[in-house]
């Protein structure tokens, strides 16, 4: 049996900074988490920096020049995962923008066949719609937006019990609480998004089941002094929320805020596109050109079509432009995530695959390792 010991001046096990441990490896397994002075006899790597576990990314919609859409298969499933994994995200749900029912079809059975076929790094699946609001349709197709019929409720809760997580982004005006509890009922995850639903309106969901947010204060009712919309029931109450830091999605001052107002539930989110991970300028949305210029993705009347954004990019601006603690930053990439949707990954722990990302002193991505293996 292989052993392969990492050490490093602190490691992040999901919760606290460790100082001065060792990750101690064997057959793609971590075995042990323990001081460095304790460490048993093996190869060593010692590291310098920071070592966390790998990342958890809940919103991926591309990568490796592939979008996930209606021609989803295992392959383009893995080839996808493989790509975020080298950038951090050991762990991700792929997530599916937008589309016509039999593309949705086609995505669940192939996302299915994925987790049977025990690709690394999925976790399940995220779609985005079709059920979302089309006064904000964002860079939705809004031909494809619709309420949600009987036949997608039974579609998608046979999904929620074939997959190990599913999440959907839905907004009120397109379905009902009634829909939002059997969901929930069914196992899958129920996130807010690309909705004008009132503060009313996302308490009601809220109660129905609804546990989450897609991308905070993007697509969404604002927070305002008589109607305080999804981001004041996001900001006042119980709600994960996932957010889009690079600095272009949200300003650096309302992330900031919203930071400050909510000191659990939020978590970080890439949105990649198709060109993550690769030197792509551009690629296409179902018929539309995207862009990808001065770290933006954008449509041609200027729309933001997602994000040209890392995990450990996002970690890297809460820590340095921010002011964010590492450890409040690190958990909002692995152990809130992973939490959410109910997965044991984003920790480091005995029993866990040895998914691990290292960070240099100036918090930029140095290694990644995946069931032990260095990417």
């Amino acid at each position: 049996m292989t052993r392969l010991i990492l050490t490093a001046p602190q490691v992040f096990d999901g919760s606290v900074l460790l100082p001065d441990h060792a990750v101690v490896i064997e057959a793609g397994e971590i075995t042990a988490l323990l001081p460095i002075t304790q460490a048993p006899d093996g190869p060593r790597q010692a590291l310098q920096g920071t070592l966390a576990p790998g990342l958890i990314d809940l919103q991926v919609n591309g990568g490796a020049g592939l979008m996930l859409d209606g021609t989803a298969t295992v392959q383009s499933i893995a080839t996808i995962c493989a790509a975020h994994a080298r950038l951090g995200a050991t762990g991700i749900l792929p997530t599916l923008i937008t589309d016509t029912p039999t593309a949705t079809t086609a995505v669940i059975k192939a996302g299915i066949a994925a987790s049977q076929a025990k690709t690394p790094g999925f976790l399940g699946l995220h779609l985005e719609g079709p059920h979302l609001d089309p006064r904000r349709q964002g860079a939705h197709d809004p031909a494809l937006i619709r309420p949600m019929t009987d036949a997608d409720l039974a579609e998608l809760c046979a999904a929620a019990a074939h997959l190990p997580a599913l999440m959907l982004t839905l907004a009120p005006a397109s379905v009902t609480s009634a829909q939002i509890t059997r969901l929930t009922q069914a196992g899958a995850i129920v996130s807010l998004g690309h909705t004008e639903a009132t503060y009313a309106e996302a308490t009601a969901a809220t109660k129905a089941g609804a546990a989450c947010v897609t991308h905070l204060f993007n697509a969404m009712s604002q927070l305002g002094n008589r109607e305080p919309g999804l981001v004041g029931a996001v900001l006042s109450g119980t709600l994960h929320a996932g957010i889009i830091a690079d600095g272009l999605h949200v300003h650096p001052a309302t992330l900031r805020t919203a930071l400050a107002a909510r000191q659990d539930g939020l978590f970080l989110v890439s949105d990649a596109m198709a060109v993550a991970g690769t030197t792509l300028s551009e690629f296409t949305l179902g018929n539309r050109r995207i862009l990808r210029q001065n770290g933006r993705l954008l449509l041609a009347d200027g729309t933001l079509a997602g994000a040209d954004l890392s995990l450990p990019q996002a970690i890297t601006l809460l820590i340095t432009q921010l002011g964010v603690t590492p450890t409040r930053a690190l958990a909002m990439a692995s152990r809130i995530p992973a939490a959410l949707i109910r997965s044991t990954a984003g920790a480091i722990r005995p029993g866990q695959p040895a998914d691990l990302v290292h960070f240099d002193a100036n918090w930029q991505l140095a290694s990644v390792w995946q069931n032990g293996q260095r990417l």
